[in-house]
This record gives structure tokens, sequence and C-alpha cells, in this order.
């Protein structure tokens, strides 16, 4: 194997290691999981290019209560955690995906209202439920309630599905951050969920290993490889096409 060969190999090893998925988060219930518990940390970012936003942070803990017939219940905590060089914020709710497809959700406390299908905003898109300090008609959040920093909410919610579920799965989880203070031209932003911590249940972990995300960059890399790959082999042929000319 000439030099150029190998380290286009090299390329294309080294590019399929680097484009490994990252993992998105997720939880999974049964009927055997009531009281299991997962908490989870947010960050924050905002609309101009989704950057990071230091200092803006949330949390949610959600416990499982009850399964009955189609429906899963859970109690919910959510705090807004927001610090320096953040002034002031107010999560105005939190949304996640649901396996299977959810038909129906209701809930009570610091978000009482639900909403199935609505859009996320930061590039977000469509989020299989959402629960809201007010009746907005969309996921983005509005009205003037939820949490300000330094401030915990509570309450319950209930998950319908169409038919019973043996196993549910909860991912892909959101808060919405607006009336943000002491961020230069940032009123409002989203944040990521990731999990922190498990207790109780029978089912192992916090986590269900997560839906593969690639990341973005990763999947260059590997496109570097694949052409150095075919660089090598149309430089190989062009070798031996001279050679035999001659």
């Amino acid at each position: 194997m000439n030099t150029f060969t190998k380290y286009a190999a090299l390329a294309v090893v080294a590019s399929l290691t680097a484009a490994s998925p990252a993992l998105a988060d997720s939880m999974l219930f049964n009927a055997a999981d009531i009281g299991k518990s997962v908490s989870l940390n947010y960050n924050g970012y905002d609309s101009n290019g989704g950057s990071s936003i230091a200092g803006l942070t949330g949390s949610t803990t959600f416990t499982l209560t009850g399964v009955s017939g189609n429906d899963y219940t859970f109690d919910y905590a959510v705090a807004n955690t927001s610090s320096a060089p953040v002034i002031d914020s107010r999560i105005s709710g939190f949304a996640f995906n649901t396996d299977p497809e959810i038909t129906g959700a209701n809930s009570t406390g610091a978000y009482s209202y639900a909403q199935l299908s609505g859009n996320y905003p930061n590039g977000i898109g469509t989020v299989d439920v959402c629960f809201k300090d007010a009746s907005t008609g969309a996921c983005a959040g509005g009205g003037s309630g939820g949490l300000t920093a330094g401030q915990t909410g509570t309450g319950t919610f209930t998950l319908s599905f169409a038919s019973p579920v043996s196993a549910l799965t909860l991912g892909n989880f959101f808060v919405r951050y607006q009336s943000i203070s002491g961020v230069p031209g940032v009123s409002s932003a989203t944040g990521d969920g990731t999990i922190s911590s498990t207790s109780g249940g029978s089912t192992s972990g916090g986590s269900t290993g997560g839906t593969p995300v690639p990341e973005p960059g990763m999947l260059g890399l590997f496109g570097a490889g694949i052409i150095g790959l075919a660089l090598a082999r149309r430089r190989r042929q062009t070798v031996r096409v001279q050679f035999a000319a001659a």
C-alpha cells in the first residue's frame, strides 16, 4: 500500500470513529415503574443561530405515579435555576416526545395547559406534547405566568394513548424561556434536557440509550475520508494505465 492510499484509509477509519452518533437522552417506563423518578438539567440557547446562553438553566423531575387503562400519570417538578449573567428569566413551559404516539394529555399545577403536536422555536420543530403556563394556542409560550429565576413549580400530567401501553418512552426534552433580562438582544430562548439522575422503578437506568443523532461536522469528516479513498483508487488506476502503455 503506497503512502497516499494508506493515509486515505486512515482518514476513513478516523471519520467512522469520530462520526459515531451522539445519543439523545430518553426515559423508559412500564407498569412496574410506579414511583420511578427521572431528573433532567437544561441549558439555554437563543434564536440567533442557536448560540448558548451562559447562566440560562433549568431542571425538571418526572415521577410515574399511575398506569391505568390507556393512561400514564406523572408528578412533575420544574425549577428555574438561571443565574448570573442572566438577571431573570421565566420558564413558560416544557415539552417532550413520546413513543408510542400520544393521543391526549391534560395537566394541573404550575403548567395546567397541555397541547399536542405544537411547534417549538429555535429550530426544534414539532413536539408531541407541551405543557404551558397559559392557553396561548402555541408551544412557543406566551402569557405572563411560569417560573422566574429561583422558583419551583409542581403539578401532575396524564398522557393518553389509543390502546394500553406496555412500555412508554419519553425523549427529546425541552423548556421554553421568556422575559429574559441581562442578555443583550435576547428575550426568549429554548433549552435541551439531559438526564442527571434516576431513582426507583424496575427498568434499569434513566436512559434507554437514546436515539442516534449525527453530530454536525462529523459527516464532513466521513465524506472527506470517502473522497480520499476514491482519489487513491483513481491514482492507482492511472499509474497502472501508464505502466501498461510503457
